[in-house]
């Protein structure tokens, strides 16, 4: 059951870009600048960096969210700034840094998109660990037709959740993709109605934060540099991780429960 939800610590309460609510283990940080679709300017990365440097001791999970119509409509233009070759490489590395903290940071991030992901904020739903769609969720990556390119870290993450040629049609002709394209092609993991993003998104992260807390930081951190291994080192990699997780006392104490018929049944997706 859903926690009731309880206003943001003090420390990350003056983040004014931001919405963020505490549900028990689940910390829900939304996108807070309705009025531009939530399109991301400098003050909005340098807040997100902070919230997820500054995570509540007791957070488990984090659902991310955007408040309005639109979870984030990318970069804000409006804003861009006149920059010469080196400046733009440290504004692009801001954002590298505040997206790493998402995926790896401390805890799994769940996404809950609707409306506009396009641009950055496609950026950003690929650096979460889990993302939920609306319906009316639509993807974009218009930054060819606007004499830009990638600059948040989508040009390494999204290949790796649709592929080099998805990524080239969606930048090369400004093409948008459904919510149910996005849901076959990999963009989310879930499809739902319209309005039942969030609570799905909750009911996901609720699932997650019961987890060993161990048990998934080797899936934030480990398990994707595996996957990008040799093989060999990947192997050894694994058997490693495998050792140190099922070697912690609270390893020992779920599984001592799971075989005297005490732990949590497996739900389905």
């Amino acid at each position: 059951m859903t926690a009731a939800s309880a206003p943001a610590p003090e420390a990350l309460s003056a983040l004014d870009l931001l919405r963020i609510e505490v549900r028990g283990p689940v910390l829900h940080v939304r996108l807070n600048r309705p009025a531009k679709r939530n399109a991301i300017n400098d003050p909005l990365v340098a807040q997100l960096q902070t919230a997820f440097v500054h995570l509540p001791e007791d957070t488990r999970a984090v659902v991310l969210s955007g408040e309005g119509d639109h979870f984030c409509a990318g970069l804000d233009l409006s804003e861009l700034q006149e920059r010469d070759i080196a400046e733009s490489i440290v504004h692009s590395r801001t954002w590298h840094a505040a997206f790493d903290r998402i995926q790896f940071g401390r805890v799994p991030v769940i996404a809950v998109l609707h409306g506009a992901v396009v641009g950055g904020g496609l950026e950003l739903a690929a650096a979460c660990h889990l993302r939920v769609a609306e319906r009316s969720a639509y993807y974009a990556l218009p930054e060819g037709s606007r004499g830009i390119f990638l600059g948040g870290g989508g040009s390494m993450r999204l290949p790796r959740l649709i592929g080099v040629s998805r990524v080239m049609e969606l930048m090369l002709t400004g093409c948008t993709y459904g919510a149910e394209q996005g849901q076959t092609f990999g963009l989310s993991h879930v499809l739902v109605d319209d309005g039942a993003g969030l609570a799905k998104g909750i009911e996901l992260a609720e699932r997650v934060a019961t987890n060993a807390p161990l048990s998934n930081f080797a899936v934030m951190h480990v398990l994707p540099r595996i996957a990008e291994s040799d093989p060999a080192s990947g192997l050894l990699t694994e058997s490693l991780m495998a050792a140190i997780a099922q070697g912690s006392d609270d390893a020992k104490a779920r599984l001592k429960d799971f075989l005297e018929k005490r732990g949590k049944k497996v739900l389905r997706g």
